[in-house]
C-alpha cells in the first residue's frame, strides 16, 4: 500500500493508529468524568483502556500487513516497519502496565481513574516520537509524553515522596526539553530543514559534517536525549523519580518511556546524522559512563526499588552501545529493547506484589524465605533477575550477546569489553536477590502472607516470563524480524542529494 502524504486521506491512513488512540483516549476520559468514585469505576476505566490498546494495535497491524510505504520521502511521519515494531513494543508495555495496575491502585487507595487516560496520552506521545520523521514532530511527541508522565509520577497525592518525584521530574524534564529544542534550532540553522532525511542529505551533499553550528546542535540534541534515557551524567533525576512514583508507573517509565526516547534517538542518528562527525564518539562515551556508573552505584543499594532504578540506568548504557554500533547494531537494538521491556516490567510487578506504600522501603533482605511460601513468585523473580544479569537461556543473554557481536563488528572492542565486565559486576546485586529468596529463612510465618497477584497481573506476569524464556531459547524469529525492520531505516541512506523542498526520492519501505 503506497501512501502519498500530501493527500489528506493517505495522511490519515498513515496516522490511523495515533488518530484512533487519540479518539479512544478522549472517550475513556469522558467515561472517567462520568464514573470516577468507586473501585468498580476504576476497573471499568482499566478495561476500556485495554480495549483502546487492542484497537490501536490492530490499526498498527493493518498498516504493517498491507506493507504501507510512502511515495517519495516522508515529510512528518515515517511509514516503515521500524515505526510499527516499536509501536507494538510501546503498546505491549502499556498493556502490561494496565494489567499490573488493577489491584495495585485499589490496594493503595488510588481511586482516581484519570490514571488511565493519562497513560493513553503518554503512549500517544511515545508513538509520535517513535514515528517522527521530523525533529519538530519528535519534540511535540516528547512533550505530550512528558507532561502526562509528570502527573503519573506524582499520582499518589498523599505521599510526599511521590510529590517530590513529580516536581523533580518536571523541573529537570523541562530543562532537558530546553536543550533539545535549542539543539533543533541550531540544526535548522545549519541545514535549513528539520526533516531527518533532508538533514542527512544536506550534511552529506554540502560537506557540512564538521560545521561548528551543526556540531553544537547535535551536542545539545544528545544532551536532551541523554536526560530522557537517563544516561550518565544526566541520570541524577532517575533514581529519586523511580523511587517516588507508583511502582507500575516506575516500570512504565523504565521501559516504555525509555524505549520511545531510544527509538527516536536511533532514528535521528541513523537517518539524519550518519555522515556527521563526532556523534558516535559522544554516544560511546555516554555508553561507557552509563554502564560503569549504573552498575557500580547499584551495588551499594539495599532498597530493591532503588537497585532496579540504577539497574535500568545500566541497561540504558547497553542500549547506547547498540546505538553507537549504528548499522551493525540495528537488529541488536530492537532485540534488546524487547527483552529489556519484558524483563523490567515483570521485575517491577513482582516488587509491587511484595511492597506497600510505594514499595520504597522494601529491602533485598525482606525477600528472605519467599521461595518457601510463594514458590511461583520466587521462581518468576529468579528468572527475571537472571535475565537482567544476562544468564544463558534468557532474553537478557540473547540481547547482550547480539549487542556484543554488533559492537565488535562495528569496530568498538573497548565497548564490548566494558559491556562484559559491567555485566559481571551486575551479578553482585542481582544474585543476592535470588540468594535471599532461596538461602535465607523467612523472618516469620506471616512475612509473605500478603504477597499475591490478582488474575490480570498473574496473566501478564506469565506472558512476560514465558516471553523471556522463549526469546532466550529460540531468538531467531525475533532477530529476523528485527533485521527486516531496520532495513527500512537504512534504505533512506540511498536518497540522492536534493534540495530540502524536494518531493522526489525513493520510498522508505
Amino acid at each position: 500500500m503506497s501512501l502519498d502524504l500530501s493527500n489528506y486521506s493517505d495522511l490519515l491512513r498513515a496516522l490511523s493508529p495515533e488518530a484512533l488512540l487519540t479518539v479512544l483516549a478522549l472517550v475513556v476520559l469522558l467515561l472517567v468524568a462520568w464514573r470516577h468514585r468507586t473501585a468498580a469505576d476504576l476497573r471499568m476505566a482499566g478495561v476500556a483502556t485495554l480495549v483502546t490498546l487492542g484497537a490501536t494495535a490492530a490499526a498498527v497491524w493493518w498498516l504493517w500487513w498491507n506493507r504501507a510505504e510512502v511515495e517519495g520521502i516522508a515529510s512528518m511521519i515515517a511509514v516503515d516497519d521500524f515505526r510499527f515494531v516499536v509501536d507494538w513494543i510501546l503498546l505491549g508495555a502499556a498493556a502490561l502496565t494496565v494489567l499490573f495496575s488493577f489491584r495495585y491502585l485499589e490496594r493503595e487507595g488510588l481511586l482516581a481513574p484519570e490514571y488511565y487516560p493519562l497513560l493513553l496520552l503518554a503512549l500517544l506521545g511515545m508513538m509520535l516520537m517513535a514515528g517522527g520523521e521530523d525533529l519538530m514532530v519528535i519534540f511535540l511527541g516528547l512533550e505530550l509524553m512528558s507532561v502526562s508522565v509528570y502527573v503519573l509520577a506524582g499520582f499518589n497525592r498523599r505521599s510526599a515522596r511521590s510529590a517530590e518525584a513529580a516536581l523533580k521530574y518536571f523541573l529537570l524534564g523541562a530543562f532537558a526539553s530546553a536543550f533539545l529544542l535549542y539543539g533543533i534550532a541550531l540544526i535548522y540553522g545549519a541545514t535549513g530543514t528539520t526533516n531527518l532525511t533532508f538533514i542527512g542529505v544536506q550534511v552529506s551533499s554540502l560537506g557540512i559534517a564538521h560545521l561548528p553550528l551543526l556540531l553544537a546542535g547535535i551536542g545539545l540534541l544528545l544532551v536532551g536525549f541523554g536526560f530522557k534515557v537517563a544516561a550518565v551524567p544526566f541520570h541524577m533525576w532517575a533514581p529519586d523519580v523511580y523511587d517516588g512514583a507508583p511502582t507500575p508507573i516506575t516500570g512504565f517509565m523504565a521501559t516504555g518511556v525509555k524505549a520511545a526516547a531510544f527509538a527516536a534517538l536511533f532514528r535521528v542518528v541513523i537517518e539524519a546524522f550518519g555522515p556527521a562527525a563526532g556523534w558516535s564518539t559522544v554516544i560511546a562515551g555516554l555508553a561507557v559512563a552509563t554502564m560503569i556508573g549504573g552498575n557500580v552505584v547499584a551495588l551499594a543499594q539495599r532498597s530493591l526499588k532503588r537497585m532496579l532504578a540504577y539497574s535500568s540506568i545500566a541497561h540504558a548504557g547497553y542500549l547506547l552501545v547498540a546505538v553507537t554500533a549504528a548499522g551493525a547494531g540495528s537488529a541488536a537494538f530492537l532485540v534488546y529493547l524487547v527483552a529489556y521491556t519484558l524483563t523490567t516490567l515483570a521485575a517491577f510487578a513482582l516488587l509491587a506484589a511484595k511492597g506497600r506504600g510505594g514499595e520504597s522501603e522494601v529491602r533485598i533482605d525482606d525477600l528472605a524465605g519467599l521461595a518457601a511460601t510463594r514458590p511461583g513468585l520466587a521462581l518468576a523473580l529468579t528468572i527475571v533477575m537472571l535475565s537482567l544479569l544476562g544468564f544463558p537461556g534468557t532474553a537478557g543473554f540473547i540481547g547482550k550477546w547480539y549487542i556484543l557481536v554488533a559492537a565488535l563488528g562495528a569496530g568498538h572492542p573497548a565497548l564490548a569489553v566494558i559491556l562484559v565486565l559491567t555485566s559481571v559486576v551486575s551479578a553482585g546485586y542481582y544474585l543476592p536477590v535470588v540468594m535471599a529468596m532461596y538461602m535465607k529463612p523467612a523472618p516469620g510465618p506471616e512475612a509473605h502472607a500478603g504477597v499475591t497477584l490478582d488474575v490480570p497481573a498473574r496473566a501478564a506476569l506469565l506472558v512476560s516470563v514465558l516471553g523471556i524464556l522463549w526469546i532466550g531459547v529460540a531468538p531467531s524469529r525475533l532477530l529476523d524480524l528485527s533485521r527486516d525492520t531496520v532495513a527500512t531505516l537504512h534504505a533512506v541512506r540511498g536518497v540522492s542529494a536534493s534540495a530540502p523542498d524536494s518531493t522526489t526520492g525513493p520510498a522508505l519501505h
